[in-house]
Parts: structure tokens; C-alpha cells; sequence
């Protein structure tokens, strides 16, 4: 799995999952326990898990502390709620630059268009 895709999304979530794999693992490791390589090689994917599961909490953590401070420290009418009347960010930027925008042209709007705007000499 890619970094960028492990950290994208609730790093929490996935953070309890990659640390039940890593439970799992180290409770396989431990019925496997007779065999000796295949004890280290599950013991090892059970470390793996747990750590990169911890990393992902600690992660997760210091997102959710950052994500704090930069509401703190952005005005208040940036982030005031839309039903409340008073705007916020969203309605001031559809008030500033009009509403909705326009659809993508489909390709029947484009051939109609390059065909209309094309002269015909005889």
C-alpha cells in the first residue's frame, strides 16, 4: 500500500485496523509457535502491523491537532455555518463569483459547435 493512500482518508480507522491485523498476526505467530521460521516470519508481520498501527494513531492525532489550530486561528465569519444566515466561506465565494458553474460541454455540443463555426467556400 502506498504512503500517500494509507494516510489519506481517517488515519484512526485505519490505524484500529492495521492494529487488529497486527493482534491477529501475533496471535497466529504464537499457535505456529512449534515452527521456528514460521514463528519469526509471523512474529515479524505482527511488529509491522502494530507499528505502522501506532504510527497512524500518532498520526491521526497530531492531524486532528493541527486541524485545531488552524481553526483558531481563522476568523470566525470563514467558518460560521450557512443556516445560521450570516454566510461563511462557501456562500461568500458563490455570492463573489456567481453560482453554480457552467456544465462541461458534451461532445455532441462540441461537434455541433465546430461544425457551426466552420465556413464553407465553393
Amino acid at each position: 500500500m502506498s504512503l500517500q493512500r494509507m494516510l489519506s482518508g481517517d488515519p484512526a480507522r485505519s490505524s484500529t485496523l492495521y492494529l487488529a491485523i497486527g493482534v491477529l498476526s501475533l496471535v497466529k505467530a504464537i499457535a505456529v509457535r512449534n515452527d521456528q521460521q514460521r514463528f519469526r516470519r509471523e512474529l515479524l508481520d505482527a511488529g509491522l502491523f502494530i507499528g505502522v498501527g501506532l504510527v497512524l494513531r500518532r498520526y491521526s492525532k497530531l492531524k486532528a491537532e493541527k486541524r485545531e489550530e488552524l481553526r483558531e486561528s481563522v476568523p470566525d465569519w470563514l467558518l460560521s455555518e450557512p443556516a445560521t444566515g450570516s454566510g461563511g466561506l462557501a456562500q461568500v465565494a458563490k455570492r463573489q463569483f456567481g453560482g453554480e458553474p457552467e456544465p462541461e460541454p458534451t461532445i455532441q455540443d462540441r461537434v455541433k459547435q465546430a461544425v457551426g463555426n466552420r465556413s464553407y467556400r465553393e
